[in-house]
C-alpha cells in the first residue's frame, strides 16, 4: 500500500449519535444520513457514525434479528449515501450475518459508493453482562485500505485495549487510525487514554466516533475525538450527542515520522520490523 508523497489535509466529521432514543429503523437510518448529508454539504471529505448506531450495541438479544450480510439493505443504503453525499463514509458497524455465523463489522465507503472495507472485530467484549462475545464470531483479519491518498486503518471500540491490531496496521503502511464504538461512561478515562496511546506509539493521527445517550441502564462515554501523531488532541465532545469537525494534516504525520524516527528503532527480537518499508 502506497500514498500520495504531497501533503494531504483532510477534513473530518465524527456523528456522535444518540443511539438510545426510541425510532424505527428507517427513522434511524433517515436521521444519521440526514446528518452524513449536511456534514458532506459543510465541506467534510471523511464522515464517521459509531459503532452498532442502528439499535445500539447493548441491544444483545435483537442481533440475530436484525443481522444482514454486508451488501444487505444496510450496506445498500450505506453505499448510497455516500455516493449521494459525495464523502468518504465509515458507517460505523453492523451485525453481519454470514451464514450461521454473525459479525460485528464495520463498513466504509468511497465517494462513489464503492465499499472499501468491512472489518470483522476481532476483540470482543464479555466483561460482567456483556453478551456480545457469546452472540458474535470473531473476525480474524486486520484491515487497512487507501482512501484520498491516504493509508487507513479501521478498527472497532474494544480493540482499542490490543495494540498488536495497530501495530500490524501500522506495517501496512497506516497513517491514520479510524475507530468505530460504543464505548460506556464508567470508563471514559480509559478511552481518552487509550486514543492517545495508539497516535502516541504508532506516529499516527486518529480519528475516533463514539456513540452517546443512554441504552437501558447503560450510558455512552461519548468523547469522540481526533488526536495528531504526537498524541496531542486536536478536538473532542464531551458525553452529549453532537458533531466533531476537525481538519487532520498527513503532511504533518509524515513530517512527524521523519524528524522523530521512533518507528525506525523498533527492536522485535529476531523479527525485523517492516516498517517502513
Amino acid at each position: 500500500m502506497s500514498a500520495s508523497p504531497s501533503p494531504v489535509r483532510v477534513r473530518v466529521a465524527t456523528i456522535q449519535l444518540d443511539v438510545g432514543v426510541e425510532e424505527t429503523t428507517d427513522e434511524r437510518i433517515a436521521r444519521a444520513s440526514a446528518m452524513v448529508r449536511e456534514e458532506a454539504d459543510a465541506g467534510a471529505d471523511i464522515v464517521l457514525l459509531p459503532e452498532m448506531w442502528l439499535r445500539g450495541w447493548f441491544d444483545f438479544d435483537h442481533y440475530a434479528e436484525i443481522s444482514q450480510p454486508v451488501d444487505g439493505p444496510i450496506g445498500e443504503s450505506m453505499s448510497a449515501l455516500a455516493k449521494d453525499a459525495g464523502v468518504l463514509l465509515a458507517a460505523g458497524s453492523i451485525v453481519e450475518r454470514d451464514g450461521d455465523d454473525l459479525y460485528n463489522t464495520a463498513l466504509v465507503y468511497d465517494r462513489d459508493g464503492t465499499r472499501l472495507a468491512a472489518y470483522r472485530k476481532i476483540h470482543l467484549f464479555s466483561y460482567q453482562e456483556a453478551r456480545e462475545a457469546d452472540v458474535l464470531s470473531a473476525g480474524q483479519d486486520v484491515v487497512a485500505f487507501e482512501a484520498l491518498g491516504i493509508n487507513v486503518g479501521l478498527s472497532i471500540c474494544y480493540d482499542l485495549r490490543f495494540p498488536e491490531i495497530y501495530r500490524k496496521q501500522l506495517d501496512k503502511g497506516v497513517e491514520l487510525f479510524l475507530i468505530v464504538s460504543a464505548w460506556p461512561y464508567p470508563r471514559v478515562d480509559a478511552w481518552r487514554t487509550l486514543l492517545k496511546a495508539r497516535a502516541i506509539e504508532n506516529q499516527a493521527a486518529l480519528v475516533a466516533c463514539n456513540a452517546a445517550g443512554q441504552q437501558s441502564a447503560h450510558p455512552y462515554a461519548g468523547h469522540s475525538g481526533v488526536y495528531d501523531a504526537w498524541g496531542e488532541q486536536v478536538a473532542e465532545l464531551d458525553e452529549k450527542p453532537g458533531i466533531l469537525r476537525a481538519e487532520i494534516d498527513l503532511d504533518a504525520v509524515r513530517q512527524t515520522r521523519e524528524t522523530f524516527p521512533a518507528l525506525k528503532d523498533r527492536v522485535l527480537g529476531i523479527e525485523e520490523p517492516t516498517y517502513p518499508a
